[in-house]
This record gives C-alpha cells, structure tokens and sequence, in this order.
C-alpha cells in the first residue's frame, strides 16, 4: 500500500493584516518574515551568493565608518504597527545598537541595503524603495546581482527617493551618505 508523501505546514498566530505584535509570536521557521501594511511577506534564507555580497559590502562600509557609525546587517526594522523589515544592511549609530534589544526604528537607519534576490525583485524594486523613503531613511541602495553587479544609490528628496544612480562593475562608487566611501560593485562576488 503505498503512502501519501506529508507536507509540513506553519500554523501562524493571528488573522491577516497581521500587525508586528502578531509577527512576533511566529515561529522560528527559518523563514524571514516581513511586514507590508499587515500584508506578509516571507522570503527563505539568502542563498550564498546573496550573503557573500552583503559579508564583503559590510566588512567596506565598516573600514570607512567614522567613530559612533556601524554597519550591521539583517536587523529587524519595525517602521510602524503593520510594518516590518529585515533590510540585508543597515548603517546605524553605535547608540541606536546600545538602546535597540530586538528592533531599530527608522530614526536608528541612516542606510539600508537590499541585495536583490529572485524571490525579492518585485519588493526590493518598488515595496522597499516606496516605504523606506515613506519613514525618511535618509540613503537606499539596491544591489542587483544579475547586472554584474551594479548598485543603485538613492537619496532622500523630501518625502520621496529622486531617481536612483546606478553604478555597474568596474566603476568606482563613490558615496556620501551615510559617510563616505569608495568601493568597485564587481568586487561584492
């Protein structure tokens, strides 16, 4: 007699929109779970690539950071009641590492980073660049992979990010904000 193959499943606590109250007694799936207007997002770990990226572009923002700066990175972000992010990177005050015990606010942000992934184009596009600009992160960069790679740079224009400058591999980058610092985007991989 043959048998069905069993599928695991995830019962979560509460009922869409779901708020970060509700996120928060999930459990620990190895899924990332995020928060968009109470809407779930969820996204499964980073694969290799994605997380040498986000490794090799940390340890360069961390050489250039001035005294009280770090960068850290997948922290959790709650930007509101029913919104919630786990940015790949972010550039905080030391302070805001000292004060925050599991989320930083948008306040504590003044970069953050997403490595765009297949299951996160979409999001990391449009959802981030919107809502991140939509709480006043002051700096947004965009990693494409799948352009050798090449880093999109947007800034802050009052309540929005003006058009992003993109910077391919092979170019040198060189930022301002948080702080500055110069680096090549081919040599993220």
């Amino acid at each position: 007699m043959a048998t069905e193959p069993t599928t695991a499943r995830t019962v979560l606590p509460g009922v869409p929109p779901f708020t970060v109250d509700d996120l928060l007694k999930f459990p620990d799936d190895g899924n990332r779970y995020e928060l968009f207007n109470g809407s779930l997002l969820v996204s499964p770990a980073p694969t290799p690539l994605h997380q040498r990226v986000i490794f090799r572009l940390q340890r360069i923002l961390d050489d250039a950071a001035p005294p009280g700066l770090e960068p850290l990175s997948t922290v959790n972000l709650r930007a509101g009641d029913k919104d919630y992010y786990i940015p790949d990177l972010v550039v905080v005050p030391e302070t805001a590492t000292e004060a925050a015990s599991l989320m930083f606010t948008p306040e504590d942000i003044l970069l953050a980073v997403e490595v765009v992934s297949p299951s996160t184009k979409i999001r990391d596009r449009a959802f981030k660049s919107e809502a991140y600009a939509a709480v006043g992160i002051s700096a947004y960069w965009r990693i494409e992979l799948d352009e050798g790679p090449t880093v999109y740079i947007y800034e802050l224009d009052g309540d929005s990010y003006g058009t992003p400058t993109p910077v391919k591999a092979g170019s040198v980058a060189t930022m301002a904000m948080p702080y500055p610092v110069t680096f090549d985007p081919g040599d993220l991989v």
